[in-house]
């Protein structure tokens, strides 16, 4: 594919070459499954690449080998199991801009974008590893972005055809219900490969998922996480990263954390979501609706009212419904 000039590189041409002697190049994609269901796709974005190499270990090891490494690890975890497909931003050595690399998710129609990094520090003392979501305040910042740019919509909300010929109000309305929902599912899929990946690394940068304003994670339609593997600019952790043992070892948390999110939140349409037991019981949680509930759970709402003899919509937090007789 070709790339438009961007600061001090001209225009390029991007051609896969397959490298049968790579033991660490993800296999194909899956297309279609056998059940007709579709797959959960996963961008796994593999932070700088070509001119830029990221940040440089003591030892020379490179942030953008170390995080294309991962990214295959990873992609090879995803595409070995049922119901989900890898697709991997940059294959190889190359420079994409950030607003490719999220171009490159939507147009795989990806349910959640994955960027992978290795943090680096003047200070050496520098360690722990994180995960990283983006900013509200970033998340609406972006939105504006988003509606001065009409034209591109089309492929946003999965289902609304286009929001050129809206109303300016209802568009916004639209994006920023989209927006909301991929914010707080960031969150949620963040906060699972955190914890997978707390009990693989030898330190956590923080206890909790952090929030930035980076680039590749301001998308209104896709849910987006940023996972620093570790502090490259420490040598005890640069040591760690140049081991295909650890690196295989922190995509085997970024894959656990991934796959018992998309367990618990299937989207719809996916062979994981018709595998899914439903519970037989639901606790009702702050910004929870009746209308949210009964599609979540593939009810009516006269349904969910009779099951649990409601008389009205209202609903309270800690409330304990009944999904089935």
């Amino acid at each position: 594919f070709e790339l438009e000039p961007y600061q001090n590189y001209g225009h390029r041409l991007v051609v896969d070459l397959l490298d049968e002697n790579n033991q660490e190049e993800a296999p194909k994609a899956k297309t279609v499954n056998a059940s007709g269901k579709r797959d959960i796709v996963v961008a796994i974005d593999a932070g700088h690449g070509g001119d830029d190499p990221g940040a440089v270990g003591a030892k020379g090891t490179l942030e953008k080998n170390i995080a294309l490494s991962v990214a295959k690890q990873l992609a090879s975890k995803i595409d070995a199991t049922p119901g989900m497909k890898a697709v991997l931003v940059r294959k190889g050595d190359y420079f994409i801009n950030l607003r490719k690399r999220t171009q490159i998710a939507r147009q795989n129609q990806a349910d959640i974008f994955v960027s992978i990094h290795a943090d680096g520090f003047h200070d050496k003392r520098a360690r722990g590893s994180s995960v990283w979501v983006v900013s509200p305040k970033g998340a609406e910042s972006e939105m504006g972005r988003w509606l001065e740019q009409r034209e591109n919509e089309s492929d946003l909300l999965g289902g609304v055809e286009s929001l050129s010929n809206k109303d300016p109000l209802l568009a916004k309305v639209l994006l920023d219900l989209s927006t909301s929902y991929s914010v707080s599912a960031s969150l949620d899929a963040a906060t699972q490969v955190h914890n997978r990946m707390s009990k693989v690394v030898p330190k956590m940068h923080k206890k909790r998922v952090e929030r930035a304003a980076f680039v590749v994670l301001k998308m209104p339609d896709i849910p987006a996480m940023l996972v620093e593997l570790a502090f490259i600019s420490n040598p005890q952790e640069e040591k760690l990263l140049r081991s295909k043992a650890h690196r295989d070892k922190l995509a085997g948390a970024i894959f656990d954390g991934l796959q018992t999110y998309f367990k618990a939140n299937p989207p719809d349409g996916t062979l994981m979501a018709s595998q899914r037991v439903k519970p037989s019981h639901y606790t009702i949680k702050s910004g929870d609706t009746l209308s949210d509930i009964a599609a979540r759970f593939n009810l009516s709402i006269a349904e969910l009212k009779r099951i649990n003899q409601l008389k009205s919509d209202s609903i309270k937090v800690g409330q304990r419904l009944k999904l089935a007789r």
